[in-house]
């Protein structure tokens, strides 16, 4: 089941509330903006839940995770 498309429109980068692009199969939202990458994750019957804390986020300038 892919992330709902409504909800897609809806979120933006809680950092820079900048638009976000769907990475791979439903897999992350990524920040062009701030260079973050949000994994969507995976719950029971395929629901997915996309974790948008900034602290949990990939920094995609390979300096590890993002600090607040």
């Amino acid at each position: 089941m892919p992330l709902n498309p409504k909800l897609r429109e809806l979120l933006v980068c809680p950092k820079c509330h900048g638009r976000l692009t769907v990475q791979g199969n439903d897999e992350a939202l990524d920040c062009p903006a701030c260079r973050l990458r949000y994994k969507i994750e995976r719950y029971a019957n395929d629901v997915l839940i996309p974790n948008m804390i900034i602290e949990q986020a990939e920094d995609l300038t390979g300096k590890g995770h993002a600090q607040g």
